[in-house]
């Protein structure tokens, strides 16, 4: 009941973002909370992957890089339409994603974690070093706006309806997987590998296809992102981001898309809250924004002691549920 009451207000919230264009009418607000839509875009897919199936990644910045560089180019050097340059994209991205979660398959917990932190690492030196395609350090310049034909989306406020009708048709789609068999799968993965193994769950497939998932979600996100700020640069896919979307799940909580949703919500807002927060005096605003890191590190390092004190085992035949076979 409670689920269900958190879906609610989550999806009246969604659809009540839609209107805030009509009411905010501040170019720099309307540009923060578009950020906000797309961060949440891409925590959703994180929360599939971390929260549901308790894979860990700290890559998926490297795939939010690599489905905004994919559409850039696709527009700029191909002349794809908009519409296919980002489905493009997101292809791209979870290709990518298969491409790390197949050699990954045996690793779990912290290695699994260390892989795709190697993997942002390796995909942030190719940003730089492959300038012919990303600008290097320059960055990319000139990325059109979205469009429709001879309709382009080119307004804070038009750019803000984009990404957001997105995040609710991307939170909608997720919310039914995680009610159907697959998210059933999923969560008989995070109690016990053995006891997924034993109830009939393709352990294998279900990691690959959640991570292939998840990194798409990230790449249409990126997308999104290199057609709505219509400059893109290495800086923009750090660690730091990866870092800041696997707290906001281990905020948002286990097995909830709400929670994270939230969690993400509030970090991002509090990097632009001096700018939010007009009459906040200069050096408060200072102060929390250098707090921000501190709270991500010190939300992961409880995290870690809470997991290694251990907790009540969950049997993957009740995660299942009845008619799973």
């Amino acid at each position: 009941m409670r689920r269900r009451l958190n879906e609610a207000i989550v999806f009246v919230a969604g659809v009540a973002m839609l209107a805030v264009p009509a009411v905010v009418t501040d170019r720099y607000v309307l540009k923060v909370l578009t950020f906000v839509g797309l961060n949440t875009i891409v925590v959703i897919g994180l929360a599939l992957l971390f929260g549901y199936a308790g894979q860990v990644s700290l890559g998926h910045a490297a795939f939010f890089g690599i489905g905004a560089y994919t559409s850039a180019r696709l527009v700029m050097s191909f002349g794809l339409p908009w519409v296919l340059s980002v489905v493009g994209a997101a292809v791209v991205a979870a290709l990518a994603g298969w491409a790390v979660a197949v050699p990954g398959l045996r690793l779990r917990g912290h290695y699994l974690a260390m892989a795709t932190l190697g993997f942002n690492e390796i995909m942030s030196v190719a940003f730089v070093e492959a300038r012919p395609v990303t600008g290097g350090n320059d960055g990319l310049g000139g990325v059109p706006f979205p469009s429709f034909g001879s309709f382009e989306l080119k307004t804070p406020s038009a750019l803000f309806v984009l990404v957001w009708a997105v995040a609710l048709l991307v939170w909608l789609a997720a919310r039914n997987i995680v009610r159907s068999r697959p998210g059933r799968a999923m969560r008989a993965l995070h109690c016990t590998e053995p006891g997924a193994l034993a109830s009939g769950v393709d352990v294998a497939a279900v990691k690959v296809r959640v991570f292939a998932l998840s990194a798409g979600l990230a790449g249409l996100a990126g997308a999104l992102f290199a057609h709505s700020v219509g400059f893109i640069s290495p800086s923009s896919f750090g660690l730091d981001l990866s870092v800041l979307l696997v707290a906001a799940v281990v905020l948002g909580g286990r097995e909830s898309l709400s929670g994270p949703i939230v969690a993400m919500a509030v970090l991002t807002l509090l990097q632009y809250l001096g700018a939010l927060l007009p009459g906040l005096p200069r050096q408060a605003a200072e102060a929390i924004q250098d707090w921000v890191p501190d709270i991500v590190g010190a939300t992961l390092i409880a995290v870690l002691i809470a997991r290694a004190r251990g907790g009540a085992p969950v049997r993957a035949k009740e995660a299942l549920g009845r008619g799973a076979r």
